[in-house]
Protein backbone atom coordinates (compact mmCIF):
# COMPACT_ATOMS: atom_id res chain seq x y z
CA UNK A 1 0.00 0.00 0.00
CA UNK A 2 1.54 3.40 -1.31
CA UNK A 3 2.15 5.97 0.80
CA UNK A 4 -0.66 8.21 -1.01
CA UNK A 5 -3.52 5.79 0.38
CA UNK A 6 -2.25 5.91 3.77
CA UNK A 7 -2.35 9.36 4.22
CA UNK A 8 -6.12 9.68 2.26
CA UNK A 9 -7.22 6.92 4.55
CA UNK A 10 -5.79 8.91 7.41
CA UNK A 11 -7.18 12.53 6.34
CA UNK A 12 -10.69 10.49 5.91
CA UNK A 13 -10.49 9.24 9.32
CA UNK A 14 -9.53 12.61 11.04
CA UNK A 15 -12.25 14.12 8.71
CA UNK A 16 -15.17 11.67 10.13
CA UNK A 17 -13.95 12.26 13.69
CA UNK A 18 -14.05 15.79 13.34
CA UNK A 19 -17.12 15.73 12.04
CA UNK A 20 -18.17 13.56 15.21
CA UNK A 21 -16.87 16.30 17.79
CA UNK A 22 -18.41 18.70 15.78
CA UNK A 23 -21.88 17.03 16.15
CA UNK A 24 -20.94 16.51 19.82
CA UNK A 25 -20.34 19.97 20.37
CA UNK A 26 -23.61 21.29 18.72
CA UNK A 27 -25.94 19.05 20.36
CA UNK A 28 -24.35 19.21 24.20
CA UNK A 29 -24.70 21.54 26.74
CA UNK A 30 -23.06 25.02 26.89
CA UNK A 31 -20.01 23.22 29.61
CA UNK A 32 -19.61 19.78 27.22
CA UNK A 33 -19.29 22.18 24.34
CA UNK A 34 -16.42 24.58 26.23
CA UNK A 35 -14.70 21.46 27.08
CA UNK A 36 -15.02 19.84 24.02
CA UNK A 37 -14.18 23.20 21.93
CA UNK A 38 -10.64 23.10 23.47
CA UNK A 39 -9.85 19.51 22.87
CA UNK A 40 -11.00 20.02 19.06
CA UNK A 41 -8.15 22.91 19.18
CA UNK A 42 -5.37 21.27 20.64
CA UNK A 43 -6.16 18.77 18.25
CA UNK A 44 -6.35 21.08 15.55
CA UNK A 45 -2.78 22.08 16.30
CA UNK A 46 -1.41 18.41 16.06
CA UNK A 47 -3.09 17.44 12.75
CA UNK A 48 -1.70 21.95 11.59
CA UNK A 49 2.09 20.15 13.42
CA UNK A 50 1.62 16.83 11.40
CA UNK A 51 0.66 18.44 8.11
CA UNK A 52 3.53 21.32 8.04
CA UNK A 53 5.83 18.20 8.73
CA UNK A 54 4.88 16.10 6.25
CA UNK A 55 4.90 19.23 3.66
CA UNK A 56 8.63 20.07 4.26
CA UNK A 57 9.19 16.18 4.27
CA UNK A 58 7.79 15.90 0.68
CA UNK A 59 9.53 19.22 -0.37
CA UNK A 60 13.02 18.50 1.02
CA UNK A 61 12.79 14.58 -1.13
CA UNK A 62 11.42 16.48 -4.11
CA UNK A 63 14.45 19.18 -4.00
CA UNK A 64 17.04 16.71 -3.48
CA UNK A 65 15.07 13.94 -5.94
CA UNK A 66 15.03 16.92 -8.69
CA UNK A 67 17.51 19.77 -9.85
CA UNK A 68 18.94 21.49 -6.57
CA UNK A 69 20.71 24.12 -8.81
CA UNK A 70 17.85 25.22 -10.86
CA UNK A 71 15.93 25.30 -7.41
CA UNK A 72 18.22 27.01 -6.14
CA UNK A 73 18.64 29.91 -8.32
CA UNK A 74 14.46 29.96 -8.10
CA UNK A 75 14.86 30.26 -4.61
CA UNK A 76 17.85 33.24 -4.89
CA UNK A 77 15.34 34.76 -7.60
CA UNK A 78 12.93 34.98 -5.32
CA UNK A 79 15.39 36.49 -2.31
CA UNK A 80 16.47 38.69 -4.61
CA UNK A 81 13.02 40.02 -5.57
CA UNK A 82 12.23 40.38 -1.36
CA UNK A 83 15.35 42.05 -0.80
CA UNK A 84 14.55 45.10 -3.79
CA UNK A 85 10.87 45.00 -2.32
CA UNK A 86 12.20 46.21 1.52
CA UNK A 87 14.88 48.37 -0.68
CA UNK A 88 12.51 50.47 -2.54
CA UNK A 89 9.93 50.57 0.47
CA UNK A 90 10.61 53.38 2.70
CA UNK A 91 7.67 53.13 5.31
CA UNK A 92 7.71 57.41 5.67
CA UNK A 93 5.32 58.08 3.25
CA UNK A 94 1.92 57.21 5.27
CA UNK A 95 1.04 59.53 7.77
CA UNK A 96 0.60 57.43 10.86
CA UNK A 97 -1.18 59.60 13.48
CA UNK A 98 -4.91 58.33 12.27
CA UNK A 99 -3.57 54.37 13.31
CA UNK A 100 -1.71 55.31 16.21
CA UNK A 101 -4.74 57.24 17.52
CA UNK A 102 -7.33 54.68 17.41
CA UNK A 103 -4.53 52.65 19.59
CA UNK A 104 -3.17 50.29 17.02
CA UNK A 105 0.51 49.45 17.13
CA UNK A 106 1.55 50.65 13.81
CA UNK A 107 5.25 51.97 12.96
CA UNK A 108 7.32 52.78 10.28
CA UNK A 109 8.43 49.71 10.34
CA UNK A 110 5.26 48.30 10.15
CA UNK A 111 4.78 50.44 7.48
CA UNK A 112 7.77 49.62 5.50
CA UNK A 113 7.33 45.88 5.32
CA UNK A 114 3.43 46.16 4.15
CA UNK A 115 4.78 48.40 1.75
CA UNK A 116 8.10 45.70 0.91
CA UNK A 117 4.93 42.96 0.50
CA UNK A 118 3.00 45.03 -1.61
CA UNK A 119 6.05 45.44 -3.83
CA UNK A 120 7.07 42.10 -4.23
CA UNK A 121 3.38 40.87 -5.08
CA UNK A 122 3.52 43.53 -7.48
CA UNK A 123 6.47 42.70 -9.37
CA UNK A 124 5.72 38.86 -8.98
CA UNK A 125 2.44 39.40 -10.48
CA UNK A 126 4.23 41.44 -13.48
CA UNK A 127 5.97 38.51 -13.53
CA UNK A 128 3.54 35.72 -13.81
CA UNK A 129 1.80 38.10 -16.24
CA UNK A 130 4.33 38.34 -18.70
CA UNK A 131 5.72 34.70 -18.89
CA UNK A 132 2.14 33.73 -19.13
CA UNK A 133 2.09 36.05 -22.28
CA UNK A 134 5.82 35.41 -23.50
CA UNK A 135 4.70 31.52 -23.49
CA UNK A 136 1.43 32.47 -25.12
CA UNK A 137 3.41 34.67 -28.03
CA UNK A 138 5.82 31.53 -27.93
CA UNK A 139 3.34 29.34 -28.69
CA UNK A 140 1.22 31.11 -31.87
CA UNK A 141 4.46 32.21 -33.20
CA UNK A 142 5.82 28.67 -33.23
CA UNK A 143 3.19 27.14 -35.05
Amino acid sequence: MGLHKILKIAAFALAIIGAIFALMIMTGDDETAQSMSGNMLYIAYVVLGIVVLLVLLFVLKGLFAGNIKKTLVTVGAFAAIIFLSFAISSGTDLDLTPFTDKGLDVDEGTSKTVGAGLYAFYILAVLAIGSMLYGGAKKIFNK
